[in-house]
């Protein structure tokens, strides 16, 4: 299939295009519904989709979050001021909980307490879990890098422990099928686990 292309010079995109841009084209991408606990013992609950796994020896995620009016999110706020954070994986189940809390609140409001989210305890970080969630990552903040223009700053986390739940994890390998992870896509869009297909790995996994 032969393509015709806009080319549009990045250099010159204001902000909101460049956003709108990329949310669109780096899809599907899985999201970080994240828990954190303020200084002051609020439990703030927030959905980040610019976000993966960038380390396995020790294990690592990075998540990138930006500013809001010039001021950090609340998220952003407790990484930083406690060092610590949990991952909740975001899954089909989940879904409308997890979207829920990603209305603005009043710094001072729990989202999980305003919608009725049940919490675990954590175990070796003082951030609380998302009982929803079958998988769980107790990370602590490894260091904070500020990005590009200062919107946006990468937070790179060491895991410090996991939670996997006997309904998605068999000992060995996790189930992501059986997980059903939801997905991020452009605008107001999400997406489950559609078509799968199947190949041979051609590289062995790192030891």
């Amino acid at each position: 299939m032969a393509h015709t292309y806009t080319t549009l010079d990045a250099t010159q995109l204001d902000t909101p295009t460049a956003y709108r841009l990329l949310v669109g084209m780096v899809v599907p991408r899985p999201i970080a519904w994240i828990t954190t606990r303020s200084r002051a013992g609020v439990v703030n609950a927030a959905p980040f989709s610019s976000y993966n796994y960038v380390a396995h020896s020790p294990p690592m995620v990075a998540i990138n979050i930006a500013t809001r009016n010039g001021e950090l999110k609340d998220t952003a706020r407790n990484i930083v001021e406690t060092g610590e954070f949990v991952i909740n994986v975001a899954t089909v189940d989940t879904m409308e909980a997890m979207h829920g809390t990603s209305a603005e609140f009043p710094s001072e409001t729990s989202e999980c307490e305003a919608l009725g989210i049940e919490l675990l305890p954590g175990q070796t970080v003082n951030v609380p879990r998302v009982a929803l969630s079958p998988i769980h990552m107790e990370c602590r903040l490894e260091r904070a890098l500020p990005l590009g223009r200062g919107l946006n700053t990468l937070y790179l986390g060491e895991v410090l422990a996991f939670h996997l739940s006997d309904t998605v994890f068999d000992g060995r390998y996790v189930d992501s099928v059986k997980m059903q992870p939801i997905a991020r896509l452009g605008g107001p869009l999400y997406a489950a686990l559609g078509e799968l297909y199947n190949r041979p790995q051609l590289q062995q996994p790192p030891k």
